[in-house]
């Protein structure tokens, strides 16, 4: 009896690290800044999406699951506009599309406003929402889905098409 229990407590522990692993991390106000430090003098994707609120998006993460297969080191940045409540369900979608080692974050705030606007200020939440960051951090918004031309002109842009 007691030997099961062992078993079965370390069967569960084992799980709970396994299954918080690929986690997303908290989106605060300052998160931005910190990806923008990670991606520093380099180009980079950053994906503002939704499990919960966002039908299109499945479209987008579609396209950034099929470029991931053929390029490793897509520069792709994966923000969930969702409550961290939702953080189980998000790196679940992720998973299956491909898209699970991604640099991955979700929302952290009582107030979503406030993040919207840390990200910027003219965006009122639809979705999905890309913003293309050329090597400067100067960006592009993309309202919609990212079209797939859209995507390999500037992976070229960027001379990433090959990697």
């Amino acid at each position: 009896m007691i030997r099961r229990l062992l078993i079965g407590m370390a069967v569960g522990l084992a799980f709970a690290s396994w299954a918080s692993a690929g986690e997303p991390a908290s989106f605060t106000t300052d998160s931005l800044a910190k990806i923008k430090a990670q991606y520093a003098g380099r180009p980079f994707i950053l994906s503002l999406w939704s499990v919960n609120e966002c039908s299109y998006c499945i479209a987008e993460l579609t396209l950034f699951g099929q470029y991931a297969k053929t390029h490793k080191h897509l520069p792709l940045v994966l923000v969930a506009t969702d409550s961290r409540e939702f953080a189980p369900a998000i790196q679940k979608t992720l998973g299956q599309f491909g898209l699970g080692s991604m640099d991955s974050w979700v929302f952290d705030d009582a107030i979503p406003e406030r993040l919207r606007h840390a990200i910027d200020p003219s965006w009122y939440g639809e979705l999905p929402r890309t913003y293309l960051y050329d090597a400067q951090h100067r960006r592009e918004a993309v309202v919609g889905v990212l079209g797939e031309k859209r995507l390999q002109a500037w992976l070229r842009q960027h001379r990433l098409a090959d990697r």
